[in-house]
């Protein structure tokens, strides 16, 4: 027989501001509750530990998506917009993650490191031109937003709405506070702009969104499945890749020796990619909901129950990653970080956030002999992403 303990009762609220600016201290506090805990601010469990959090994304019928990844039960409480491939459940999510896999594939993304290098390679050279620059004003924000919805196949016109509307989804899946009515201010403009975007007519026809609308033909999915998973991407495929820039230049400029050993070895960029991702993660936290009452880490969650999945505590578990969690390592093994997820729902568009961001630093790496920060980081501050309005950067251009 299973013995089950009362979870710890954490009285602090994660979406509190100084929490959101500063995690890891929160983080730290609430991972000695234990790794699975009440929060009494938001009503709901809070899981902090990498084996836990790792079941919890894996066992996928017990913790469904389909309840929202925000506090509310989206299927009790209509959602601000039509779910999507991240709030389903099989089969429907099976037939969509089906369509998507047979767009987005080693194949199809191999052949985006071409197109994908000539913005990075102008970008970097621009910067080569100062001793100072901006790593997510100056770059990240500049890089994703050029290629990646060329890749999607989408038109210049409208473009300026996806930052904004990705503000709006990943927001949304935290409380309704300051920072969610900032973020949906100008909400039905930019909903209506990103889903004109995603209609077969307004796409190109060689881009992902025409292959997704392909499998239509098929007969794998519909005119409106096909829309939601083109939506999916633009809201996906642009934020989380601009924090993951800026948030790993943010690491290896605390870490100058890393630098080195990557000008050294420049190979290496892959593993320092997953190492930043893991130790400075930009999706730190979503709600699944509790199917079926189940025990986790020894605690009894009854049916219903929303638990917050702490991601960015997860990827710095010291039980999984030793007692220098907390840090960079180039000579860590960061395999199995969910940065990106895991199971069925790991994000499909990873490895082009991944391409992305290994072109970008390989080109740093090849055109500035050292990165240092210039000042502290600015915090984005955000209910689940964790980012930055700006990384102030200083260089030495290779001469």
């Amino acid at each position: 027989m299973t013995t089950t303990i009362e979870p710890a009762v954490f009285t602090e609220d994660p979406f509190d501001e100084a929490a959101l600016k500063d995690p890891y201290p929160f983080l730290q506090r609430l991972r000695e509750a234990g790794p699975v805990s009440y929060l009494e601010a938001t009503g709901s469990y809070a899981i902090v530990g990498y084996d836990e959090g790792y079941e919890v994304l894996m066992d996928f019928e017990t913790f469904i998506s389909s309840g929202g990844l925000g506090p509310h039960d989206i299927r009790k409480d209509e959602a601000w917009r039509p779910p999507s491939i991240l709030e389903s459940d099989p089969p429907i999510h099976t037939v969509m993650r089906r369509a998507l896999t047979g767009v987005i594939n080693p194949s199809t993304v191999r052949a985006l490191r071409e197109p994908f290098t000539a913005p990075a390679v102008e970008i970097v050279n621009d910067l080569t031109q100062f001793d100072r620059f901006d790593a997510v004003t100056d770059l990240a924000e500049k890089y994703p937003i050029r290629v990646f919805p060329d890749a999607v196949g989408l038109p210049q016109e409208g473009r300026e709405h996806l930052l904004p509307y990705g503000n709006m989804v990943f927001n949304a899946f935290g409380p309704e506070n300051y920072i969610y009515q900032q973020a949906f201010a100008e909400g039905d403009a930019h909903s209506a702009a990103v889903m004109k975007l995603c209609q077969r007519e307004s796409l190109d026809d060689s881009g992902f969104g025409a292959k997704i609308y392909e499998r239509i033909n098929d007969g794998l999915i519909t005119e409106e499945q096909a829309a939601l998973l083109v939506r999916a991407l633009l809201s996906a495929g642009v934020d989380t890749t601009i924090f993951g820039i800026g948030n790993t230049l943010s690491v290896l400029a605390r870490y100058p020796e890393a630098w080195q050993r990557l000008r050294e070895n420049p190979s290496m960029a892959k593993f320092a990619i997953d190492e930043a991702l893991r130790v400075e993660s930009p999706f730190q936290k979503f709600h699944r909901t509790v199917a079926t009452a189940t025990t986790l880490g020894g605690v009894d969650l009854p049916e219903g129950a929303k638990v917050l999945v702490f991601v960015g505590a997860a990827n710095r578990d010291p039980a999984k990653w030793g007692d220098d969690a907390a840090e960079f390592s180039l000579d860590r093994s960061s395999s199995g970080h969910v940065a990106f997820g895991m199971g069925l729902h790991q994000c499909v568009g990873q490895p082009i956030a991944r391409l992305e961001m290994e072109i970008v630093l390989q080109q740093l790496l090849e055109k500035f002999e050292t990165l240092e920060l210039a000042d502290e980081p600015v915090p984005f501050i955000h209910n689940v992403l964790r980012g930055f309005e700006s990384v102030p950067l200083k260089v030495s251009p290779k001469r």
